[in-house]
């Protein structure tokens, strides 16, 4: 593993019915759902680090904490940046914001850890056994 501080990784998206609140069942309204921002910011985290990875590993998000803070409406261009500010062993810290087309939606901190892709999967299953 070769993951290091100032890493970067961007997703983008464009909103439509399926990325709203309504869908995401996170609120009433035909906006960008705030479950689906998350998603978005986990994924430009999750893909700048990714390369740097062995074979076998992965990451997993254990801890994001968001502010939504502006809505967005069906039809706009959504994405999200991040960036490694902290690699502590497996553990690596991100800073993640979230834009549309007129500005900044989000921002918050973001934490996962790199896990054997073979090992995390066995004690998941092991839960179906008890």
């Amino acid at each position: 593993m070769s993951v290091s501080v100032g890493m970067r990784g961007r997703c983008e998206a464009v909103v439509d019915e399926k990325l709203t609140a309504q869908a995401a069942g996170s609120g009433t309204l035909p906006v960008f759902a705030t479950p689906w921002m998350c998603a978005l910011m986990e994924k430009a985290a999750w893909t700048a680090v990714a390369p740097a990875l062995s074979p076998g590993e992965s990451t997993v998000g254990t801890k994001l904490n968001i502010s939504h803070l502006s809505a967005t409406p069906i039809g706009i261009k959504v994405w999200a940046e991040s960036e490694v500010t902290l690699v502590d062993g497996k553990r690596i810290e991100f800073t993640v914001t979230a834009y549309d087309e007129k500005g900044q939606i989000g921002t918050g901190t973001h934490e996962r850890f790199v896990v054997t892709d073979q090992r995390f999967l066995a004690k998941a299953a092991g839960k179906l056994g008890d």
